[in-house]
């Protein structure tokens, strides 16, 4: 259920349409590649979009999970971020395909990323799928984008506010 104030965004029809063509933008990027590739799911945010863009991929990567933090309960970011849960798998030597939910403020996907080429990969890409402008704070390189979103803060599809709302299937905006 959600609060009659919530607007759909973009459907679930909408979503599966776009995530197929980031899977076939994805595999012909990767599908030459003669070295491994790890596609990294940042969570929790990103679970659905990964599971769903992976299922469609026509490379076959290793994956890996990782979970950073710094929303909390809040429609702001804080100052920090926070690596809750680091990969298990090495990257060195390997492409590496970072799955995020939403690419915000642009800070803790520059913070990932970095943290990401300390450990000697070939490569760092990132595919997200909501990149929002309104609050952009550090110009980030998304080589695979899904939607674009100039304003609002956005649930559903894995996206949450104060751990509700991933459940649904579409996308909606809510009142901040």
């Amino acid at each position: 259920m959600v609060d009659s104030n919530f607007q759909i965004l973009y459907s679930k029809d909408r979503i599966q349409e776009r995530v197929e063509a980031l899977a076939g933008e994805i595999s012909d990027y990767y599908q030459h590649c003669n070295e491994p590739v790890v596609a990294v799911c940042v969570l929790k945010g990103a679970f659905i979009f990964f599971a769903d863009l992976f299922r469609k991929l026509r490379v076959q990567p290793e994956i890996d999970f990782v979970r950073l933090a710094s929303y909390g309960e809040k429609t702001y970011r804080d100052e920090k971020v926070v690596c809750e849960k680091d990969l298990e798998v090495s990257i060195k030597g390997k492409h590496v395909l970072v799955v995020e939910d939403i690419v915000d403020t642009g800070c803790t996907i520059d913070y990932f990323t970095r943290h990401l080429r300390e450990r000697g990969p070939i490569s760092v890409k990132v595919c997200a799928l909501v990149q929002k402008r309104e609050r952009s704070e550090i110009d980030v390189a998304l080589n695979f984008s899904g939607f674009y979103l100039e304003r609002g803060f956005v649930v559903g599809y894995g996206l949450d506010y104060a751990e509700k709302y991933r459940h649904l299937e579409d996308i909606w905006t809510m009142p901040e």
